[in-house]
């Protein structure tokens, strides 16, 4: 997919589904509608002459998955208020320079690849609602320096099963090094994207762009720092999270119900809902320093391979 750079800020299924979490899944379904049918009754009421929403996400409204957010992703970074807005910028940017204009609320994806931030910020907003934060988590981007490695793109990618997903097998690489995180972590595939080499005459060449969970005892304890062959690694809890509620699966939903064979990748005890989005937008802040909010992990290890 086309990556658009955005100038100085650039950029397992589960098994058989119980009562109780069918009822959960029907329950949380339910709570999502009536949040979005009342989000669109606040942008109707604030709006102004020109239709545009104004303050339609106030304090009173919920983020969507705030909750599920807060007690089941590990770790966690809290950027400050100027921060998140700095980014919500960013995030406009993004779409602006991609031509994409998003026709509801959804969620999206923002990875900060600065060497002294190293962050994925996870947004809601679009289609006339302010960008809000609904958490963010250390990450760990290309590393350039060794053949093969690349800086990871800047730009706006989709998430399309053209590139279709797939699943970890959990093996293990001649290092000890389970590259793609324990079995049945999903691998989000971005396709062939155009990336520097970190290497060489630094040419632009084709990464095959994907981000995915990584090793939890060697390489897990890293994120926070440049690390990867330019691929964006995640923690194993961030990886489920965004699996198991589809954060960017809406191609794949939409896609799914005319192809069944891509329910193999997707889980069967998902929980979608109406936002469900499809983009990943990466940038670099420009960052000099750390900041207080994403700071280097506790834990520093020699570098080893993919």
């Amino acid at each position: 997919m086309k990556a658009v750079p955005i100038g100085s800020f650039t950029a397992c299924h589960g098994g058989r589904q119980s009562r109780a979490g069918t009822a959960r899944r029907a329950a949380l379904r339910v709570g999502w509608s009536c949040i979005l049918a009342l989000s669109c009754c606040q942008a109707a009421a604030d709006s102004g002459p020109d239709g545009q929403a104004a303050g339609a996400t106030g304090a009173g409204q919920a983020i969507p998955l705030a909750n599920e957010f807060s007690i089941s992703v590990q770790p966690q970074l809290y950027p400050t208020r100027a921060d998140e807005a700095r980014y919500a910028d960013a995030l406009e940017q993004a779409f602006d320079a991609g031509h994409r204009w998003l026709d509801v609320p959804q969620f999206t994806l923002l990875v900060d690849r600065n060497p002294h931030v190293q962050a994925m910020l996870i947004f809601w907003g679009g289609a006339g609602y302010p960008w809000r934060l609904l958490g963010a988590s250390p990450v760990s981007t290309g590393l350039p320096g060794r053949f093969e490695h690349f800086a990871t793109p800047l730009g706006l990618f989709e998430h399309d099963p053209v590139h279709l997903d797939f699943r970890a097998e959990g093996t293990r690489n001649a290092q000890g090094i389970r590259g793609y995180g324990a079995k049945g972590s999903r691998v989000f595939d971005f396709g062939w994207v155009r990336a520097p080499k970190g290497w060489g005459n630094r040419a632009i060449s084709t990464l095959r762009l994907q981000m995915h969970a990584t090793d939890p005892d060697f390489l897990e304890p890293r994120l926070g720092t440049a690390q990867s062959k330019g691929c964006i690694r995640i923690s194993a809890s961030l990886n489920r999270f965004i699996d198991l509620y589809g954060l960017i699966d809406q191609a794949y939903e939409q896609a799914a119900a005319l192809q069944h064979r891509l329910f193999w990748v997707l889980r069967e005890d998902r929980v979608t809902g109406p936002w469900s989005g499809r983009y990943l937008v990466v940038i670099d802040s420009q960052a000099t320093e750390r900041p207080a909010w994403s700071p280097a992990p506790a834990v520093t290890l020699p570098r080893t391979p993919h």
